[in-house]
C-alpha cells in the first residue's frame, strides 16, 4: 500500500517489530522498532539518544545474531522518529572504469 506521498510500496507492521541499529564501526546499538518498511527504506521508532544517528551511516540488524541486515543512511529524524533509506551497491556512485579513464584521457590528448 502506497501512504504518505511515498514512492515504494510501503509495508506498515501491525505488531511490534524489534530491530537494533548499530554504527558502522560497531560501537553503538539502539533498540527501535520497525514501522514501516519498503523496498528502499523505513520509519523507525528509536530507543534512548538519537545523537549517535549524527554518524549518518550504520547497520539495522533484522536478527539477533547480526546475520540479516542492511545498510542505512539517516534521513529525517522527529522526536523519537527516524527514517531511514537502505545502501545498495547501486545506490552508490561507482568509480569510472580504469579502461573509461584511460580512454577519456586518450582522446584529451588528441
Amino acid at each position: 500500500m502506497k501512504f504518505d506521498g511515498r514512492k515504494a510500496l510501503r509495508v506498515r507492521m501491525d505488531h511490534k517489530q524489534a530491530v537494533k541499529l548499530m554504527g558502522s564501526d560497531g560501537t553503538w546499538r539502539r533498540s527501535c522498532v520497525l514501522l514501516d518498511v519498503s523496498q528502499s527504506g523505513a520509519k523507525l521508532e528509536v530507543e534512548g539518544t538519537l545523537d549517535v544517528l549524527q554518524a549518518k551511516e550504520f547497520f539495522m540488524l533484522l536478527s539477533s545474531t547480526g546475520l540479516a541486515f542492511r545498510r542505512c543512511e539517516l534521513v529525517w529524524i522527529d522526536g523519537t522518529m527516524a527514517g531511514v533509506h537502505f545502501i545498495t551497491a547501486d545506490s552508490k556512485k561507482k568509480p569510472p572504469s580504469a579502461r573509461a579513464a584511460a580512454a577519456q584521457n586518450s582522446t584529451q590528448r588528441k
